[in-house]
């Protein structure tokens, strides 16, 4: 109650509005749905009972036996995500996904299967038409490589029992396309990629049929090769696995959104500049926007250096501040030649302005449904900094109002003291070495358009002297990151700061007074920390 009067009063005065703003919040429900341990036995208990209605559905020998093997492989598959996924097992949704899509693997063998039982399909061509790599693809698109290789070993297995006889083959050449399908995916970053993968698995399924004689070629007499049909099959085993992967191409965006997953491909497409927040800060506030692009270039290059999510750094550096389209006029990088508001300001007051952006970027992105980790990175890049220039500025009007004070005989209580944490962000601190590194690169490259002559000694020293602030404030408390780390992240960035800031060539100079003293960046003056591998 007390809050709300106090809320009103400030609206009252102007220092606040009326609006509620939005927020990103997970409903209590959603968070007890994937933790609960009752709905992770329900996902088994489903899963068991499909692939149980699968085992038993048609005509084919010891089917309670073939179900109870299943059931002990699914005891294993349970025990073997609990020990090498345990975050997939503990998150009811990935659980779900997992079996899911192995769900529709075994389906999709099981009715081919069928088909090749009622003569509708040749066993000529049926081994061959089997989606070998469709789970292997999805998981390790979306999940990883190591649930790649899960979902390649145990739909292998459940899809041997559903045979009417295990056929050893058959479960070499399963797991075989399955892991080709999990290698050539580990760097997806673009649909197309997933069409070659197919083709790289289309190949796999044709040489292993061929070693095993599934396709019949003679060497030593070609003229009885049935050269139709070995072209037909071969067709047939490029075309199963090109179409698998454009199945899967197809059903990424569907189970991004349906399971709250993010893959090189969605931050690739995200990041797209056309974005309606994108153009309007390219338009609104193009200062900020170029200040984002460069950040965005050296926050993932930076990434990659240390196998960090590259993509999604270079994305939710194009976002981090979109908060600044409110008020574009008071950030320098917008602003023209002599004109500054903060003239008209007192330093708190500024401070407010300058801070206010990241709520403002928070509204922004929730009002467009920007992405739960952009919004993370937009609240947490700045973590609880100080707004230095103004906090001394503020020192400055208060060491000023002193002097002024003894003349006039006032008591040094009746000046207004200087509270550090009013020129504070309000945070989070960064929490994950993703966002971590934008804040260092949103840093890094503010300070270094104060460099007039940016030499590789020049911008090696402020990257340096960046980072041991920073680490000095505490901001890099809450993140994962290492010091080894941290100083191939200063290598990245001066190596890229170079490549920005390249020296151009000098023109004769008409007027001398050039001032050869190196600037400062705007970071508090600390000791400098070498930061050294630990």
């Amino acid at each position: 109650m007390l809050s709300l009067f106090r809320k009103y009063r400030l609206v009252r005065q102007g220092y606040a509005c009326e609006k509620t703003r939005r927020t990103a919040q997970e409903s209590e429900f959603k968070r007890m749905l994937e933790e609960s341990s009752e709905v992770k036995w329900v996902l088994l208990l489903v899963f068991a009972a499909g692939l149980a209605t699968l085992i038993f559905w048609g005509a084919q020998p010891n089917q309670a036996q073939r179900c109870l093997l299943g059931l002990l492989i699914l005891v294993t598959a349970a025990a073997q995500l609990w020990v090498s996924l345990p975050q997939t097992f503990a998150d009811n949704s990935r659980l779900a996904l997992v079996f899911g899509v192995l769900l529709m693997h075994l389906t999709a063998v099981k009715v081919i299967l069928e088909l090749m039982e009622a003569g509708t399909i040749s066993f000529v061509f049926g081994p061959l038409m089997l989606p070998y790599a469709f789970a292997p693809l999805i998981l390790s698109t979306l999940l990883g490589r190591n649930h790649g290789l899960f979902a390649s070993v145990f739909a292998s297995l459940w899809a041997s029992i559903l045979l009417r006889n295990i056929d050893p083959i058959q479960l070499v050449m399963s797991l075989i396309s399955g892991f080709v399908a999990v290698f050539v995916t580990l760097q997806v970053r673009a649909r197309v990629q997933l069409v070659k993968a197919g083709c790289y698995v289309g190949l796999a399924v044709w040489l292993l049929a061929l070693c095993f004689q599934l396709i019949e070629i003679y060497p030593s007499n070609l003229s009885d090769t049935p050269w139709k049909l070995v072209l037909q099959q071969t067709a047939l085993s490029f075309g199963v696995a090109i179409g698998c992967a454009i199945v899967v191409s197809g059903t990424l965006p569907l189970l991004e959104s349906a399971f709250d997953i993010t893959t090189a491909i969605f931050w690739r497409e995200k990041g797209d500049l056309n974005h309606p927040l994108l153009k309007r800060l390219s338009t609104e506030a193009p200062g900020t926007y170029f200040h984002s692009i460069q950040v965005g270039q050296l926050a993932s290059e930076a990434a990659e250096a240390i196998q960090a999510d590259a993509d999604f750094c270079h994305t939710a550096a194009l976002f981090h501040d979109i908060g600044k389209l409110v008020k574009p006029e008071y950030f320098v990088e917008n602003q023209a030649e002599g004109e500054n508001p903060h003239e008209h300001l007192t330093p708190s007051m500024s401070a407010l302005i300058i801070m206010a952006h990241v709520k403002e970027g928070v509204n922004l992105a929730v009002e467009y449904k920007l992405n739960r980790q952009i919004i993370d990175v937009i609240q947490q890049h700045h973590g609880n900094s100080v707004v230095w220039y103004f906090y001394q500025r503020a020192l400055g009007m208060k060491d000023e109002a002193l002097r002024q004070g003894k003349i006039a005989n006032l008591r040094e209580e009746d000046v207004p003291d200087v509270e550090e944490s009013t020129f504070r962000y309000p945070g989070p601190l960064p929490q994950t070495k993703e966002a971590a590194i934008i804040s260092l690169a949103d840093s890094v490259e503010s300070a270094s358009r104060s460099l007039e002559k940016p030499t590789p000694q020049r911008i090696e020293e402020l990257v340096e002297r960046i980072l041991s602030s920073r680490i000095e404030d505490g901001q890099l408390d809450d993140c994962d990151l290492s010091f080894k780390e941290l100083r191939t992240i200063a290598e990245s960035f001066t190596a890229t700061l170079q490549s920005m800031l390249h020296r151009r060539i000098k023109y004769p100079k008409v007027e001398k007074g050039d001032d050869d003293d190196e600037d400062q960046p705007p970071t508090p003056k600390t000791d400098r920390i070498k930061i050294r591998a630990a």
